[in-house]
Order: C-alpha cells, then structure tokens, then sequence
C-alpha cells in the first residue's frame, strides 16, 4: 500500500497495490501489519456499513473522550467526497480539513484519526461506505458540527437544494460554536 500524507498530519489516503487481469482484479483491502508500520499502531473493533443516494451527506461526527474513534473509511460501490476536520483545541490545523474521492474504481481508503470530525456526501446514483473504527459506538459520546457550515469552505460538489441530510444533522452547532472535547496535547 502507498501512504499519501495530506496537509493535516495523521490524516492520511492509502492507496492499495491492485493487481487486474482478464478476470477482474485483486487487492489486500487491509494488513495489519503495513497499517502499524506505515500509518500508526492501532487495533480497529468495529466494522459498520452504509448504503446511500445522491445528495445524501453525513456528517461532521466524531465521538467524545473516552470513547473517542479513529476510523479507516472506503467507498466499496459509487463515489462519495469524504472530509476529516480537526476540531483538537491548539492544533495548528484547527477548523481545516481534508477532502477525498473515495470510489469504486480507485480504491483508496481515508484515515481519520481521533480528534477529527468526519462526514461525506455521496456523488453517484447510490454509493456503499465502509469504515473501520478503533473503538466502540457509545450513544451518549455522539457529536458533530454542521456539514453546512460554510465557515469550513468545504466544497461538498451537491447543490445545496439537492442535499439530504438527517434530522440530527442539521441540528449540530456550526464551528465556530462549538466547545471541542479535544485538545492537541492529548494527541
């Protein structure tokens, strides 16, 4: 796998080695031991899936200390635009954020360290989503920050007008209302 740094450190895409022939193609979607060497020690407990259709747009979330995720995320079917924010109190990066194409036909995959906000928009007709986290969901840990927040200049390529969103994420504070429970010395 080739690790491709982005402009937040720890954030990083990972790029698989695919082998392709008349039958199809072949790829090592994950090895524990390139992922410790070449990205950082971890141990992922939760697989989860998502299927969704165009316009649909999930996010920002993160869950709060103790129960705080780190998370391995890939695009198995469509195409979806994903985004980590730094959201850790005295980070140099704080309020910024890396936005990816995660899609069936390049299959990259988008780490997201703890202390980061997550979301993504999908971009094909339908799209599957795939992540793997580094703790357990806890209901009473759930957080975000609005995936509307214009104050993050996230180009999330949907018209406005054709974006789905939850209920409960269109009720997340904007950033610059919002109490972070990181802070980059915890890091």
């Amino acid at each position: 796998m080739e690790i491709i740094k982005t402009s937040i450190e720890g954030v990083v895409i990972i790029e698989p080695r695919i082998f392709k022939d008349a039958r199809g193609y072949f790829f090592e979607s994950f090895s524990q031991r390139e992922f410790d060497e070449k990205v950082k020690p971890i141990t992922f407990v939760q697989d989860n899936e998502s299927m969704s259709s165009y316009g649909v747009m999930r996010g920002l979330h993160f869950q709060r200390p103790p129960y705080a995720q780190s998370k391995l995320v890939r695009c198995v079917k469509g195409a979806v635009l994903d985004v980590a924010v730094d959201i850790r109190k005295g980070s140099p990066t704080y309020g910024q954020h890396v936005a990816v194409e995660l899609t069936e036909e390049n299959h990259r995959q988008f780490f997201i360290p703890q202390g980061f906000a997550h979301g993504f928009a999908v971009l094909s007709e339908t799209a599957v989503f795939q992540y793997k986290c580094d703790n357990f969901y806890h209901l009473e840990a759930d957080g975000g920050i609005s995936i509307l927040d214009e104050s993050l200049g996230i180009d999330w390529r949907i018209p406005t007008e054709k974006a789905i969103l939850s209920e409960k994420d269109t009720k997340h504070p904007v950033l610059k209302d919002f109490e972070t429970p990181f802070k980059i010395s915890e890091f």
